[in-house]
């Protein structure tokens, strides 16, 4: 028996007409893409745009200019060692490679920019610019070379720390925190300001809290017409 028929029906068509958005919200209906992906690939595009920070290390890697650098670190594997000696003769430095190995020797700040400026390609998505600048890259996946920029640059703050050149060891961390690890998890990401995006932001979030609400108030009316109550006694 239904309690209140006209609150009833109202609760089951807001229920209705929530499962009729949500198939549609799960329909390539966005630039291909379901609403969910669309709004995943928006936020990650906002958030790369807002995560660019390629000029600032290169100001700060500035404070270690005419630093000559020797470190021996132990690479992930022997291959990674051997395709690495590219990326710092490349920069004007010296590599040598035994094993997992690598003995890097030469202008500390060369590297940097060297390591700096293949990030800021890779943010840019410009993957094939490092497969030619590296060929010994060709044919893996193009973020290699940052990811072994990653492993140089975590062998720098390492062997410095050990050797207490504490603030050189800090600007190796800094470019791989900000600048090598963004390049490398957004790559092939398009970069975008919220500013350009601000209506759909605003439009989403809106929507977001609608949504749940109207499933909430759904439920609700459906249950009271229904002559459901909650009851203290």
């Amino acid at each position: 028996m239904i309690h209140n028929k006209k609150e009833f029906n109202g609760g089951l068509a807001l229920l209705v007409l929530f499962f009729i958005v949500l198939f549609a919200m799960f329909q390539p209906l966005f630039d291909g893409h379901n609403a969910m992906a669309y709004l995943d690939n928006l936020y990650n595009s906002i958030s790369k745009g807002s995560a660019y920070y390629v000029d600032n290390l290169k100001e700060e890697a500035k404070s270690v200019a005419g630093y000559q650098v020797n470190v021996t670190m132990k690479m992930k594997s022997e291959s990674q060692a051997a395709d690495s000696v590219a990326l710092i003769t490349a920069a004007g430095a010296t590599a040598e490679a035994k094993g997992k190995e690598l003995t890097v020797s030469g202008d500390y700040l060369a590297i940097l920019n060297a390591c700096l400026e293949d990030s800021d390609k890779m943010y840019h998505n410009d993957g094939a610019a490092l497969i030619a600048k590296y060929p010994v890259f060709a044919g893996k996946d193009e973020r290699q070379a940052l990811y072994n920029w990653n492993v140089i640059l975590e062998g720098f703050d390492k062997g410095l720390k050990e050797q207490e050149a504490f603030a050189q060891a800090k600007v190796a961390f800094n470019i791989n925190s900000k600048v090598v690890e963004t390049a490398y998890n957004y790559y092939k990401v398009v970069p975008e300001q919220i500013k350009d995006k601000v209506g759909i932001v605003i439009f989403s979030l809106a929507f977001y809290v609608i949504y749940t609400m109207w499933y909430g108030f759904g439920i609700l009316f459906v249950f009271e017409g229904w002559g459901l109550k909650i009851s203290g006694h």
